[in-house]
Formats: C-alpha cells, structure tokens, sequence
C-alpha cells in the first residue's frame, strides 16, 4: 500500500494550463468517485485552487502503473491532451507524499509563504472527500495529522504574523498604480474569501466606493454591508464597468465573466481613463484578449509573483522552524502507517500478550515461594490470564453494541470465531 501526492501548481505550470485541469466544485463528488474507479485506488481527495491542483491517494500498485492510469484520467475527464498534462506534474510517493500534503496546509508551499487560506481549501477538500465517500482509514488519519500540524504552526511560529496574500499582493499593486488609493472606485467581482480578503485590505487602506458584483446578492451583502459597498448582480456588471478605476475578479466560473468586448465599452464610455484589472480566478475571469486594448492594465495571479517576492523575507526564518515541525509530524505518520503491515501488527501483538502472560507468571512464581498453595495459584493465574486476554474483545464488543455498529459485531465475532464455536 502506497501513499501519493500528485499535481501542478504555480511553479510547474501557468495560469493557461493549471485553469484546464482545475476542478469545479459542483462535479468534485463524481470526480472523486471516476478517480476511485478509473484509477483503480482505494481512496482519494482533491485539492483544486488558484495556484495548484493536486491529488491525494492510496493505491497497491506500483508507480508507473499508478502515473498511466492518473494521467490517462485526467485527460480524459478535463477533455484535453495528455501531453498538456504530463510536463508539468510532480509526484510524490509515501514519505515524500505525506511530507508534501503537510508541507501545503502549512502554506510552506504556497505562491505565498505562509498563507492561511490553504488551510481552509485543505479542510474543504477533505469535507468533499468525506461527503464523496472516498476517504478510509489512512486517508482519514493523514488529513487529521496534517490539520494537526498546520494548527501546531500557527500555534507556535510568526510564520503568519503578517499580512502577506494574494489578496494583500493585488491591493499592494494598486496602490503602487494609483497614487491614492482612498479616490479610486473599485468593483469586485465574487464574494468568496479571496474577494473577502481583497475587500478587507481595500477598507483598511479607506476605499469607500466599493461595488460588490455576485451571481448570489445575499452572499455578496453580507460582506458588503461590513464597508458599506454597493451590491449588484453579475448581469449588471456592463452597465457598472465604466464606473470602475479598479476591478478585481475572483470567482468559480468556468468560464469568463468579462470579455473583451464589454471592457471595450467601458473604455468608451470612460474616455480612454486606464483601468486595472486584476484577475485573481483559475480558470480565468476575464478573457486574456482583453490585455490587448489600450487604456487597461491586466495582471493574472502569475503577474503578482514579483509584489509578493518582497513580503515574504520575514516569514523564511519562521518557516525554517515550520519544516521540522512537518518533517516530525511526517515521519510519526509513516511509522503509524508502517504498524499497519500485517507482519509488524502481528509481532506487536504477540509482544503484548507475551508481556501480559509473563508479567503475571512473575506474580504466581512469587507467590509459590510464599508456599501458597499450587493450586491456589494456578487458578488465579488462570483466571487472571483469562479475563487480561478477555477485557479488550469484551470492550470491543460493547462499544460496537452499544453505539449500534451491527457491521462491527459480524466483524468482531468473525474474527474471535464465535459462529463456529457455537456450531461445535
């Protein structure tokens, strides 16, 4: 049984190719459930954002085996070539897997060291697992080590002291474009917790005309109603563009928002005034052709990788603490991993009941030369042994009765052959 982390993210590949494999929410179960399938592993998760998508899964088959079947599906579910694909992704098995899925939660592998969001993804992906049906034990037992981890991180570590994001990137670039901030009119386009975060730096930095645009209005008031931001549907967005000296878009559309033609039309009506847009969604929010028209700046989420270089110094020493922590956490997984195999839990086993048989076998031999009487101790021991032997099957049995786990019985009567003592 083999662990593997597998993806792309914004080292391996560009916006252009991560947007084609990234995963829509709303069709994650069925993936889950064709991966498990098609790619013949016992359990699997997904984790699709922004900046990467990666796999996580359990499988018996060796790695070649495993790399065919994974690129052939991915392939074959995002209706691309699997030479698109295979350039850019990264494998890593057991050890390294496990090293790498805690590496992520921890955001010590994020476009932004240290970055909190990714937690949040992380536990999304697990819930939709979960929901899916596609986590068992190790799985289970590696999203919780890696949850613990991340939680030990923040707990004990600066690394997210400060405000470094990608959200606080796109604002930062605004604020380099636009010599005060406070004057400019921005529209937002999602209410998700990147758009979220965006608004958040934007008030702290006194923008006041902030117009949230949303394909759900109650979703998107909430947050506009904390700043005082106008709401307004994504339909309204052509009618509002021109308004707009900033537009910052992040949502999950599969496909754009904004075309070319409609910012056109803002600048127009705008008299060739510049606008920024920001483009923070993978896949994209709007069209790539729309950097070809005069009078707008267009960045991607890749564009902000330079803003962000200069944020993250102070976070490299912290993180330095961060990777011993993970690297601990990992290898305390692998060894509960490796107990699993059948050999090591068999001679763990035999271990605890030669301990148990000698440990009382040391009493009864103490008692003997007190001259108690032979029989006496031999039936103490006896029943001694018997009931050390019977408590754990006993407590087994009515946690399972008592919490209604009638599978759980079969299995436990299976497994102390109770059916076939009753037979004889």
């Amino acid at each position: 049984m083999s662990i593997f982390a597998v993806g792309i993210n914004h080292k391996t590949a560009t916006v252009a190719v991560r947007e084609k494999i990234a995963f829509n929410p709303d069709s994650l179960s069925l993936a889950l459930q064709e991966m498990i399938k098609d790619v013949e592993c016992k359990e699997a998760a997904i984790l699709s954002t922004c900046n990467r998508t990666e796999l996580y899964l359990v499988q018996d088959g060796n790695i070649e085996h495993t790399q065919d079947n994974l690129v052939r599906w991915l392939a074959k579910h995002h209706n691309i070539p699997a030479s698109t694909i295979a350039p850019s992704l990264y494998w890593h098995k057991d050890q390294k897997a496990v090293n790498h899925m805690m590496r992520v939660a921890c955001g010590l592998d994020s476009l932004v060291l240290g970055e909190p969001q990714i937690l949040g993804q992380m536990k999304q992906a697990y819930s939709q697992a979960k929901a899916a049906g596609s986590l068992s034990l190790v799985m289970e037992r590696l999203f919780q080590r890696t949850f613990g981890v991340a939680k030990q991180v923040r707990t004990d570590t600066e690394i997210g002291a400060n405000a470094v994001s990608v959200a606080f990137a796109a604002v930062n670039l605004a604020k380099h474009i636009f010599a005060r901030l406070e004057n400019t009119r921005v529209l937002l386009v999602g209410a998700g917790e990147t758009i979220e975060l965006v608004a958040k730096h934007l008030y702290e930095n006194n923008v006041d005309k902030i117009t949230v645009a949303n394909r759900t209005i109650s979703r998107a008031a909430d947050m506009a109603n904390k700043m005082g931001a106008d709401v307004i549907t994504l339909a309204q967005i052509p009618e509002h563009m021109s308004n707009a000296d900033i537009v910052i878009s992040s949502t999950g559309s599969t496909l754009p928002i904004i075309g070319k033609g409609m910012v056109e039309n803002a600048i127009g009506k705008r008299k060739h005034q510049p606008i920024l847009m920001i483009d923070l969604a993978v896949p994209r929010d709007i069209e790539e052709q729309v950097a070809q028209l005069e009078d707008v700046f267009l960045y991607t989420v890749d564009d902000l990788q330079d803003i962000i270089a200069q944020n993250i110094q102070n976070r490299r020493k912290e993180a330095e603490q961060a990777e011993k922590m993970v690297c601990t956490q990992a290898d305390s997984f692998m060894s509960w991993l490796r107990a699993l195999n059948t050999q090591d839990t068999v001679i763990a086993y035999r271990k605890q009941c030669l301990e148990h048989r000698d440990s009382l076998l040391e009493k009864s031999l103490a008692q003997l030369k007190t001259n108690k009487s032979p029989e006496a101790v031999l039936a103490e021991l006896a029943t001694k042994l018997t009931n050390k032997f019977m408590h754990d099957a006993t407590s087994a049995f009515q946690s399972a009765a008592q919490g209604g786990e009638l599978d759980k019985l079969v299995y436990l009567r299976d497994i102390y052959n109770i059916d076939e003592e009753d037979k004889k």
